[in-house]
């Protein structure tokens, strides 16, 4: 139990570790036409458990992601993305859709343990604007892509004591690799040829519990990109914070339970 005197100090550290150096990154890289969904990260534990979330970002890049456990050990997930934004030098459009099937299961120490593959698809464009606020160029394709995802749970054990509550925090880490490809390619209308990158997204996770299902999550870590080119590189951090519901599974690994 982290002491009373200590427990903002406590919270804002363990923010500040996982969120800033993410929000950083993806400040300085826009120019990018995919903008990375966060990976889910259900951590389901039995049959009939179901798993949704709603989260955004700087970016005003909200996500919509649900999982449920239909069989013992097997899940399906997924997780619909959009983001919407007109500045004063390009107006950006982005709007993606992902679905998996997975498999989870708990490690002899309680934590869990998931591995997803997937498929997702969806359509991006941006308008750039000169200094005149004069539309200059448009570029505009659709996007498909292949993934496969590994979550667990850490074992990392801290609450945060407030007033006469505690708060336990729960850390995790999802490392996803996708093969991206972006089609129908097309540059202030003129087609372009297709343009693939394969990207590695290592993501940490910290979860606060709120009451009963609820739980606050943040989720930060950056997208690598294995073929850089300019138009479908890694340039876009992931970073989240939303409010997670969980319903119908078993808290045993989860901090402070038996």
């Amino acid at each position: 139990m982290v002491p009373p005197q200590k427990s903002f100090r406590f919270l804002l550290t363990a923010l500040a570790r996982c969120g800033v150096p993410a929000v950083a990154a993806g400040l300085a890289g826009c120019t990018s036409l995919y903008f990375p969904p966060p990976p889910h990260a259900p951590l389901l534990t039995q049959k009939g458990e179901i798993y949704g979330s709603v989260s955004t970002n700087q970016q005003n890049n909200f996500a919509f992601q649900g999982a449920y456990a239909f069989a013992d050990h097997l899940a399906a997930a997924g997780t619909f993305s959009s983001l919407h934004r007109s500045k004063s030098d390009k107006t950006e459009d982005f709007d993606f859709a992902e679905a998996s099937l997975g498999y989870f299961t708990r490690l002899p120490d309680h934590r869990v343990l998931e591995v997803y593959a997937g498929l997702g698809g969806g359509g991006t464009s941006r308008t750039e604007r000169d200094n005149d606020n004069i539309a200059a160029r448009r570029l505009e394709g659709s996007l498909a892509k292949v993934f496969v995802q590994v979550n667990y749970a850490s074992k990392k054990q801290k609450s945060i004591h407030l007033g006469r509550h505690d708060f336990p925090l729960t850390y995790g880490t999802a490392l996803r690799l996708s093969y991206m490809q972006l089609n129908n390619f097309r540059i202030d209308g003129v087609g372009q040829a297709p343009v693939g990158n394969v990207i590695f997204e290592p993501v940490t996770f910290t979860r606060v519990q709120l009451a009963g299902p609820f739980q606050l999550q943040l989720m930060s870590g950056q997208a690598f990109g294995l073929h850089p080119n300019p138009y479908l590189k890694a340039a876009n951090s992931v970073f989240q914070l939303g409010l997670i519901v969980g319903l119908g599974g078993s808290n045993s690994w989860k901090p402070g339970a038996e």
